[in-house]
């Protein structure tokens, strides 16, 4: 099989609270999003991948001089924008049937295993999933003034993570409908979900975290720090 990459890293990332946007970050020998493009890079099935970044973006043309396999997209205000446009930017590689990725640029300890799962599972699949985690905290629905409200039932909830993987055409036609509608997914499952299909869920590790603040630009470190080469998606840090 192949497949391509699109990687939506458009974002400023307010909520980080550094100089620059958290996919830029340090982290253990690359930056954010070096890590999170690693395992795709490193893998001879990913056709071509895209780096959706935002208009004006002064960090992308340093990182670009070191990853000669992608090529970069403008980006728009929401994820979903951004993700059509990198898909956009395929439109004369890519056909109709084939399978797109999209990881996002703050998850930088994808595992080789998960990724692999991943493939194998939804490769013959009507439709594609994404993988995904059980939720393990108690869950409380609060009110605007963070007062708890309930306890919800988490059975049978899941925790959406990146990788997420469908086929290039229905991809597109599921953000086109959504935009024709006035309507933001906030994944590209839930997208395909308004088409009435049934993305299949495949598990995945829980250290898949997303980088949001700082605290978890620590923990990430200590996640690549702690694993065996073999199990570091892409190599092991330069």
């Amino acid at each position: 099989m192949r497949y391509w990459l699109v990687m939506p890293a458009a974002g400023m990332g307010r909520r980080f609270g550094e100089a620059i946007p958290k996919q830029y970050a340090p982290l253990h020998g690359r930056t954010v999003m070096e890590w999170a493009l690693a395992p795709f890079l490193a893998d001879s099935r990913c056709a071509g991948a895209v780096v959706v970044v935002a208009a004006g973006d002064p960090h992308w043309a340093r990182l670009a001089a070191r990853l000669p396999r992608a090529i970069s997209a403008a980006g728009g205000a929401e994820r979903c924008e951004s993700v059509r446009s990198g898909l956009a930017s395929l439109a004369d590689r890519a056909t109709g049937a084939d399978w797109v990725l999209v990881h996002d640029a703050a998850r930088p300890c994808l595992m080789r295993q998960d990724l692999e799962r991943l493939l194998e599972r939804l490769q013959q699949h009507p439709v594609g999933g994404l993988l995904a985690a059980p939720a393990a905290d108690t869950l409380k629905r609060v009110s605007s003034a963070y007062e708890v409200q309930e306890t919800v039932d988490r059975s049978g909830l899941w925790r959406a993570l990146t990788p997420q993987m469908f086929r290039y055409g229905r991809l597109c036609e599921a953000l086109d409908s959504a935009a024709s509608a006035h309507r933001v997914p906030t994944d590209e499952a839930q997208a395909v979900e308004w088409l009435g299909d049934a993305p299949l869920l495949v598990e995945g590790s829980s250290t898949n975290i997303k980088v949001t603040t700082g605290d978890d630009l620590l923990i990430a470190a200590a996640l690549l720090a702690a694993r065996p080469a073999g199990q570091v998606a892409g190599g092991s840090a330069k």
